[in-house]
């Protein structure tokens, strides 16, 4: 050990660990070295890394260190301005546990409010030297489900300080944090699905562009959601509303082992110029469709390929035929711009939903993706043609318009496509396989939330016990992921290669939903070994942003919807959400007792009832938000 004065005395330290920088995008993947080094202090002890070139005998020591606090924010400091890494700094009191994994060689750490930090890679496999240290400083024990993981066992006051972090990790407001998410958290709690879904959609831009420095709209994130929280509980009306479940005379279906589903090649030239006739025709589309589900499709062939996976060429026409389409297309498309071109500003100000719909798109287009290269930098003209677009879609589609997140959606289209006509087409394909995430109702989102929970209760039903058991069955911690068909969750050519496999529709138009599950199944034992509750879990996911490989979720996917069709007793609701036809007589599914009970609350006393042959409740008028929650939770047990 050695003291270093009153900065704190070093227990242990080493040189040579690799940490990736906070600066460095995943594209880049460089990596930065340091010493990672245990501190004690007169406050605790804590890990600390700094990379080599930070003297600890700076003036400016605390200042720094990009403390983790108890709110999981990180304090602003003056290294956070400067070009090259910062210092971290982790309390060991919140530490929750950490994971040793690449034969000794990486360690990550996950903090108590579900923050997981960048793992620290030791050069020479000497890792064991770094967790010896910890199990010598803190009360540590393995998990007997994943021998990588240990856990720090919990200190008893630290139950009662689990609310205490709750959106306030998020970093969503700058100031008078502690009412509204207080506020946030009792609404939360007493009208889950009207605070959940309102404030979400009206504010899943902020979520998906936090780490952006171009968006600073703390003042008008917290008017949005103080207007979303204090809306009158007599406006919640969910009656009508349904929801599937899962027959529970039938018993749980019982599930084959999970097939291994390697990925392929993508589309290549060749094969796509084999498969057409000599007019122009693709032969077979379906065999087209088969190699991209399996590989996507090769850069140089996207521009052409996305078309046809989009609707805006059909697979069966001809050359001939598609020049004439997108003669046609286009003169449609600047008519429909010139609609609103030509505007006039007293028409504007006798219109008041183009005018919120206007001004919401040129906030939005501001901030969608601005470091990527096509979308970087002032007054650049690829800005306009985004706004271009979404401004003519809001005159093709005015029942819908614009909702936050579309910007999200047309970003990469327009970036490959690069001209506006093919790219708005190309967007008014995608949006009409998506249109029901934007839903006014959030009907689209119910529904899909209520799906995944159930392929999970099935696929995973430990984890979905757990989920419910921690006030987390609604999946509401998913909604990013579906809202946007995670964007903002994969890199920009990442997310051009998942979009284009799931376009195919292959194996099922909800592949999507068994992605959600393939990323629950990978976190499973990190959620329930560090025992998460809702907030710690919507942390977690939240900070999986680009942390996950897409391949191998790809392969779980598959492998998860080979393992259901496989299964024997799978319940046609579960058949339903993945495409296959239902077995047997559905309608005597539904004679269960109406009598029958869960967790005490009388199904029939509540109004709820059984009708058609999907499984479904429908919820009565009893009690708005609660009724919602209750019909999640009372749909899976």
């Amino acid at each position: 050990m050695s003291d270093i004065g009153e900065q704190g005395m070093e227990l242990y330290n080493h040189h040579g660990v690799l940490v990736k920088s906070d600066h460095v995008t995943k594209e880049d993947d460089s990596q930065c070295s340091g010493a990672l080094a245990i501190v004690k202090y007169n406050f605790g002890k804590c890990i600390e890394w700094k990379p080599a070139d930070v003297s600890v005998e700076s003036e400016m020591h605390d200042q720094e260190w990009a403390m983790v606090n108890m709110s999981g924010r990180r304090v602003r400091t003056m290294s956070e301005s400067q070009n090259r890494p910062r210092p971290i700094r982790i309390e060991l009191s919140d530490l929750k546990s950490f994971r040793i994994t690449r034969n000794s060689q990486q360690v990550a750490l996950m903090q108590r409010d579900g923050t997981t930090h960048s793992s620290f890679f030791f050069q020479h496999g000497n890792a064991d030297s770094f967790v010896c240290a910890l199990r010598e400083n803190l009360k540590v024990t393995r998990s007997r489900k994943d021998k990588h993981l240990y856990l720090v066992l919990d200190e008893p006051e630290r139950e009662s300080r689990v609310l205490v972090r709750s959106f306030t990790e998020l970093d969503l407001f700058s100031e008078n944090k502690t009412d509204v998410v207080w506020k946030f958290v009792r609404n939360l709690h007493h009208r889950p699905y009207e605070t959940t879904m309102e404030a979400f959609s009206k504010l899943t831009d902020i979520w998906l562009y936090k780490q952006s420095e171009v968006r600073p709209m703390e003042e008008e994130v917290a008017e949005l959601l103080n207007r979303s929280l204090t809306l009158d509980e007599t406006e919640t009306n969910v009656a009508g509303e349904k929801y599937t479940v899962i027959n529970k005379r039938q018993g749980p279906p019982v599930l084959p082992p999970r097939p291994p589903c390697p990925r392929g090649q993508p589309l290549n030239i060749d094969q796509w110029a084999h498969c057409m006739d000599e007019e122009g025709r693709v032969m077979n589309a379906k065999h087209i469709k088969d190699i991209i589900f399996r590989g996507g499709v090769m850069p140089t062939l996207r521009y052409e390929v996305w078309k046809f996976l989009l609707g805006f060429f059909p697979w069966e026409s001809t050359n001939t035929e598609r020049q004439q389409l997108r003669k046609k297309k286009v003169e449609e498309y600047f008519q429909m711009k010139l609609q609103w071109r030509s505007m006039t500003l007293a028409q504007e100000n006798r219109f008041s939903d183009y005018r919120e719909r206007k001004s919401l798109i040129e906030k939005d287009v501001n901030r969608t993706d601005r470091t990527i290269p096509f979308f970087a930098g002032d007054n650049n003209p690829n800005l306009q043609l985004l706004s271009d677009i979404l401004m003519t879609y809001v005159m093709y589609n005015f029942d819908l318009g614009y909702v936050q997140g579309m910007s999200d959606l047309l970003s990469p289209i327009l970036c490959l496509m690069t001209n506006e006509v093919d790219a708005f087409w190309c967007f008014v394909g995608f949006m009409d396989k998506v249109c029901s995430n934007f839903d006014l109702d959030q009907a689209g989102m119910k529904q899909q939330l209520s799906q995944l929970f159930c392929l999970l209760n099935v696929s995973e039903r430990e984890l979905a016990s757990y989920l419910d058991q921690h006030e987390s069955g609604n999946m509401f911690f998913c909604f990013r992921w579906l809202l946007v068909l995670f964007k903002r969750e994969f890199s920009h050519q990442d997310i051009m290669r998942l979009w284009e496999v799931l376009w195919t529709d292959i194996p099922c138009p909800n592949f999507h939903l068994l992605m959600c599950v393939a990323i629950l199944d990978t976190e499973k034992h990190i959620l329930m070994e560090n025992q998460y509750g809702f907030t710690e879990i919507l942390k977690h996911i939240n900070d999986l942003s680009l942390h996950i490989d897409l391949d191998s979720t790809l392969s779980k996917a598959e492998g998860i919807y080979h393992q259901l069709t496989a299964a024997s007793k799978l319940p046609n609701t579960v058949r339903c959400i993945i495409g296959l036809e239902t077995l047997g007589d559905v309608a005597s599914e539904h004679e269960e007792d109406m009598a029958t009970t869960t967790n005490g609350i009388d199904l029939v006393t509540n109004g709820v009832e059984r009708q058609d042959s999907l499984d479904v409740v429908t919820l009565g008028t009893i009690t708005g938000e609660v009724a919602f929650e209750r019909s999640l939770n009372l749909a899976y047990l």
